[in-house]
């Protein structure tokens, strides 16, 4: 994932406005709140920060 680490910094959850930490697993890239724990899909480097798109917890 080639998200800019000071992008990261200032994006924040949509739904809650916690923290986002960077996840990869099996080949998907994502977003993750720390928060509410939603998992918002990362597309050609570009996050998607639309509650619609993101992935609810278990």
């Amino acid at each position: 994932m080639n998200i800019d680490e000071q992008l990261l910094s200032i994006i924040v959850c949509p739904a809650c406005h916690g923290t986002l930490s960077e996840s990869s697993s099996g080949g998907v890239e994502e977003l993750v709140c720390q928060g509410c724990g939603n998992a918002y899909p990362v597309r050609d480097d570009i996050p998607v920060l639309l509650v619609d798109e993101a992935r609810k917890p278990d």
